[in-house]
């Protein structure tokens, strides 16, 4: 995609914001005022319920009043939880276009994920062109809400891609520059991305063992469950404590036989179960989109695997383990123990990773680069001035006019043409302190960086051919490593003579004495 392709910056992305700022804070209002009347009566309800217990177990009524109070209880706290989750995806959804006004306003700076875990000094440029850390252009750019979309776009600005796949991007990152709603949908599905999807935690749970391998167990609970219920109910209507007392009996020998088993399953989905969950919510939303781009339509094939979408596999998965969370309540707890329910649930559990974990992995890469290529949209729709880059593919060639830094704000960055190839192969910059010799040089680099990953870069026009980066700017002392900055800068410089050798013309060495 050359730079008469790019995008007709026709949008004004801070009005946009904004007024999408506006309405989502009033609904976020609107939420809270009917979740604090749940609340008043769920109170009423379970004040109800107590009291008709305390009355049947004095023979005023019977205990049968006590079960439409409880189906409203229930019923209350379904749609209670309803209103919640509406109110942390509309608490998500204000936090994403604050921050986008803040990346507008340019006061983004220290408050978005700064990528500092893939900061590695020994890279050929990553420290020296602000990558990663406080301020940087991961930082800037990033919206990634899961471990596995944040490690492919870290990927994507350290490893340059190939002509094809830079190409495609660029296609893909158009189609989505403009779809804010889809963006704001796969940023307010999940928590922070601390605690969002691990890609080591679900791989592990899904290759791991079968636990469960026949269906005597589940077949078993639910008789045991039945009959227990019914002896229960015997006890309470009729006064045959003795049967109850047996069927308890009985299913204590139940639990007794299957505890070890039934515990590890639980304990094992815990923390995968609150993964798949994120995951599924953010599968169901790229399932409801339809691409034209190449990329985005190859990635969205990839989700279609067995007879189910991934997001309703995972769903079964997730109403499960919400089923086992909501009887930990200690009103449901011992209406649990009697059905043996968590034993059924246990086996449900394991069954679902036997069958459908597999697909895992291919579905969390496929997320990975939807979200990278979001993170980029975003900035893409952000920049409307920035252009695509023209990728050639006989070089050496950079042509740059009028060139910024992204991290700068526009009024006080300094615009620059640059151009290197076969001539000049080698451009000398000299000049006094603080005259924006280094400043130069990143522009150049991180430029290079935006457009080796299929992003637009900060320029009138760019024309550049797939180019390796070496960079010494920044070379400290490492007194762990046992070296001096003469040696890590001689180290340094090994690494880019080493990088002119390589598959790629290197035609952005810079040095600094």
């Amino acid at each position: 995609m050359n730079s008469n392709q790019s995008h007709k910056n026709n949008y004004d992305p801070h009005a946009e914001y904004s007024g999408k700022f506006i309405l989502r804070r009033n609904d976020f209002n609107r939420e809270k005022s009917l979740s604090r009347r749940f609340w008043i009566l769920r109170r009423i309800d379970f004040a109800l319920i107590a009291v008709s217990i305390v009355l049947a177990f004095d023979g005023w009524i019977s205990a049968l009043w006590i079960i439409p109070f409880v189906a409203i209880f229930i019923t209350l706290m379904a749609l209670h939880q309803r209103v919640l989750d509406a109110i942390k995806r509309l608490e998500r959804s204000l936090k994403f276009y604050q921050r986008g006004i803040e990346r507008l306003e340019d006061r983004w700076s220290g408050k978005g994920s700064k990528g500092e875990k893939y900061l590695d000094n020994k890279h050929s440029f990553a420290e020296d062109l602000d990558l990663f850390g406080e301020g940087s252009l991961f930082e800037l750019i990033s919206s990634a809400r899961t471990k596995t979309g944040e490690d492919c776009l870290a990927g994507w600005l350290l490893e340059p891609a190939e002509i094809p796949e830079i190409r495609a991007r660029q296609e893909a990152i158009e189609e989505l520059r403009l779809r804010t709603d889809l963006r704001e949908d796969l940023f307010t599905l999940g928590e922070e991305v601390e605690s969002g999807v691990r890609t080591d935690i679900l791989t592990n749970w899904a290759g791991s063992e079968p636990i469960f391998t026949s269906i005597v167990m589940p077949v078993s609970a639910a008789i045991i469950g039945a009959l227990t219920l019914a002896a229960v109910v015997l006890w309470f209507g009729f006064g045959y404590r003795m049967a109850a007392l047996a069927a308890l009996i009985v299913e204590l020998i139940f639990y007794a036989v299957y505890r070890a088993r039934v515990a590890k399953v639980i304990s094992s989905v815990e923390q995968p179960g609150r993964e798949l969950e994120l995951l599924a919510k953010i599968l169901g939303r790229i399932e409801r989109e339809q691409f034209s781009s190449e990329k985005l339509r190859s990635l969205r094939q990839t989700l279609e695997t067995g007879n189910a979408p991934p997001s309703v596999q995972i769903a079964r998965l997730a109403r499960l383990i919400q089923i086992l969370d909501s009887i930990r309540n200690q009103f449901f707890a011992p209406i649990a123990f009697v059905l043996a329910i968590v034993p059924q649930l246990a086996f449900g559990i394991d069954r679902w990773r036997q069958k459908s974990g597999a697909g895992i992995p291919q579905w969390i890469d496929a997320i990975g680069e939807i979200e990278a290529l979001c993170s980029l949209a975003g900035y893409a729709y952000e920049h409307p001035q920035d252009k695509f880059p023209e990728i050639v593919e006989i070089g050496p060639c950079f042509e740059g006019e009028q060139i910024g830094h992204p991290l700068i704000q526009e009024s006080k960055c300094i615009r620059n043409d640059v151009r290197l190839g076969k001539e000049p192969q080698m451009l000398i910059i000299s000049g006094s302190n603080m005259s924006g010799k280094s400043t130069l040089m990143r522009t150049v680099g991180v430029n290079v960086v935006l457009a080796l990953a299929g992003a637009p870069v900060k320029a009138r026009q760019l024309r550049l051919s797939p180019l390796a980066i070496g960079s010494s700017m920044h070379i400290l002392d490492s007194i762990q490593a046992g070296a001096s900055r003469f040696y890590a800068e001689i180290s340094r410089l090994r690494q880019i003579l080493d990088l002119t050798n390589g598959r790629l013309p290197c035609s952005s060495c810079w040095m600094r004495f």
